[in-house]
């Protein structure tokens, strides 16, 4: 027997069972601000109950609650009214001004979401794939709006041929406008003149569309159509999750994969032949007159492990980045496993703020370890600056979107319970894991150094144009960048372009690929730069690889101007300020990883020779 995730368990029907329909969120690519259902004159049930939702679910604004959409299963039924709603000059003003900001009607039945069939074209023939939701409306060239009031579901079932018990595999919409008419009104069973199974009347393209403007009275009704189908329960997501693209990603793992190689060559070259061949000059000078002749990354072997300026804020940078790299590949990790598909909704999200909260001890630890190591003192201190430096900003940063968000009364505001979760998880176990951690990584005995430090600086030289800090970060950023813009646009499209994502394979690709190119490029320029006698390399290392979040933050620039259509002031803020928050996560996380590798990479050289 298999065994099923909890909420994703299969639900088997018998005929004519009563199934309701969820009403979720209304959406738009072009505001980016989620609202709640009944937001619009929709028809609502005597008592609106919500359903009870995971933390990522109420983040990403999620709102699920029930609906008067009921539904009999394998029982076919056409021009089901709801109900007639007369528009205030407010309703019609509310509703005229989500269509005309593209807003969709996102539902749920059975765990899965509503969506309209679109036809794809590729190699392997025509494949059906979803678009997620409805359309609210549409407009016309001379200004009108009209609200789609009448919606076709089709529901596609699976069926047992021993046991007659069904399984919902599909769950498809086809939105219609149309201005209903009736002879004479009554509650109980309203008989319409523009919809009547019995005179075989049913509402069609060709029916006149009902038009949103005040004082209109609108009849919102619903047809459901059941159709058997040979798609099994396990299989019923492949067909939102269709991937038509995926020789862009495997063109994209290849082009990344010449980067990594064309750099571990690189790597390699400089280990054995330079590496090698300066070992052995160097451990085989004896006179004075030629150790006075040394030249190269030797000579600057009393200023190497100098403790550097601001020394507590790269320790503190240090872990944090170790914290976000354990909790991205844990994440992705599970995401491989299938734990964290999309129809455990809210999942991704739930999981990385646990993992990104567990993940705390190890930032502690780090950050003292290294903050031991430059013969810090305050360790109490820093662990303070490691516990607050990330989650402080992503606060601030969600806080004041939080309140522009709430201004505009959308559902994607965090509410002020949610917001106590989110306190407790930071206050009540995230900082006192750091702290754990930062106590445990203080008392560890230091690294040893592998050559003495002078009393007195040296001396740098003057350097090249091309050694300078400048053109480093230049280099040092876009290979690591290269390596994963092409999957970046896909995250930035599933982010803001309502779509699912669920290439995690790819995705677990391309992050080993981002963590060898920060590596080796660092290790790369940090030989250089000790080469060319400057033995300032500890914060230069850490900001070569993260560089990468400035060409990433400047995508985020490209990406809105050509592909999103925005169209309010504060859309745009939401975006860029989410765009800063990630690129800071990812300054911070390749940084580590480059630093971490230049770290190592010193100690093994200088640990190489032989220094009197």
């Amino acid at each position: 027997r298999a065994f099923y995730l909890p909420g994703v368990a299969p639900i088997d029907y018998e005929r004519d069972d009563l199934v309701y329909i969820k009403v979720n969120k209304l959406t738009s690519t072009v505001t980016q601000l989620p609202y709640d259902y009944y937001a619009l004159p929709y028809c609502k049930p005597d008592k609106i109950k919500h359903a009870a939702e995971n933390l990522g679910e109420v983040l990403r604004g999620d709102r699920i609650e029930n609906s008067l959409y009921s539904l009999e299963m394998r029982f076919d039924d056409r021009c089901k009214v709801q109900c007639r709603k007369q528009l205030s000059e407010e309703e019609a003003k509310t509703l005229k001004g989500m269509i005309k900001d593209e807003y969709r009607v996102q539902m749920i039945l059975d765990n899965l979401p509503v969506g309209m069939t679109r036809y794809v074209e590729d190699e392997q023939g025509t494949r059906k794939k979803y678009e997620r939701g409805y359309p609210v409306g549409f407009t016309t060239e001379d200004g009108k709006a009209y609200v789609n009031n009448h919606i076709r579901f089709t529901i596609l079932y699976h069926k047992d041929q021993e046991t007659d018990l069904s399984r919902i595999v599909g769950f498809e919409c086809e939105p219609f406008s149309v201005d209903h008419k009736y002879k004479k009104w009554s509650d109980d069973k309203p008989l319409l003149k523009t919809c009547d199974p019995r005179q075989q009347v049913y509402v069609s393209e060709g029916s006149a569309p009902q038009e949103v403007k005040p004082g209109e009275e609108i009849v919102y009704t619903y047809d459901t159509l059941f159709k058997e189908s040979d798609i099994r329960w396990a299989s019923r997501w492949d067909t939102y999750l269709l991937m038509a693209d995926d020789e862009i990603h495997w063109f994209s793992i290849i082009n990344s994969m010449m980067i990594v190689l064309f750099l571990s060559v690189m790597t390699a070259l400089i280990m054995l032949r330079t590496l090698h061949r300066d070992i052995t000059v160097y451990n085989q000078l004896e006179t004075a007159e030629e150790t006075q002749e040394e030249s190269g990354w030797k000579l600057v072997h009393g200023d190497v492990f100098r403790v550097p300026a601001h020394y507590t804020w790269l320790s503190v940078f240090a872990g944090t980045g170790v914290q976000l790299l354990c909790m991205t590949t844990v994440t992705i990790f599970f995401a491989v496993l299938g734990f964290l598909s999309p129809a455990n909704r809210g999942g991704l999200m739930t999981a990385m703020v646990m993992i990104y909260v567990i993940m705390s001890f190890v930032n502690g630890f780090v950050s003292a370890f290294l903050f031991r190591m430059f013969k810090g003192q305050t360790w109490k201190m820093n662990a303070v600056k490691a516990s607050l430096l990330y989650p402080g900003v992503v606060f601030t940063v969600g806080t004041v979107l939080n309140v522009l968000i709430w201004g505009q009364k959308s559902s994607g505001a965090i509410p002020f319970g949610t917001y106590f979760v989110l306190m407790f998880l930071w206050f009540g176990i995230s900082v006192p894991l750091t702290f754990m951690g930062s106590y445990l990584g203080f008392k560890r005995e230091p690294l040893e150094e592998p050559v003495r430090t002078n009393k007195i600086p040296r001396q740098i030289p003057p350097q090249p144009w091309y050694m300078h800090d400048a053109v480093a970060f230049l280099i040092g950023g876009v290979l690591p960048f290269g390596a994963v813009f092409i999957e970046l646009f896909f995250i930035l499209t599933s982010i803001w372009l309502q779509q699912f994502y669920y290439i995690f394979g790819f995705l677990a690709l391309v992050f080993i690929i981002l963590v060898v190119t920060c590596a080796e490029i660092t290790v790369v320029m940090c030989y250089f730069q000790l080469c060319a006698e400057d033995y300032r390399w500890w914060w230069r290392s850490f900001l070569t690889s993260g560089a990468a979040a400035f060409y990433m933050f400047a995508y985020g620039i490209v990406y809105y101007h050509t592909t999103l259509v925005v169209t309010h002031k504060l859309t745009t803020f939401i975006y860029f300020s989410y765009m800063s928050v990630l690129s800071f996560g990812f300054f911070i996380l390749t940084g580590t990883v480059g630093f971490l590798a230049s770290l190592a990479f010193v100690r093994a050289i200088y640990g190489s020779v032989k220094i009197d």
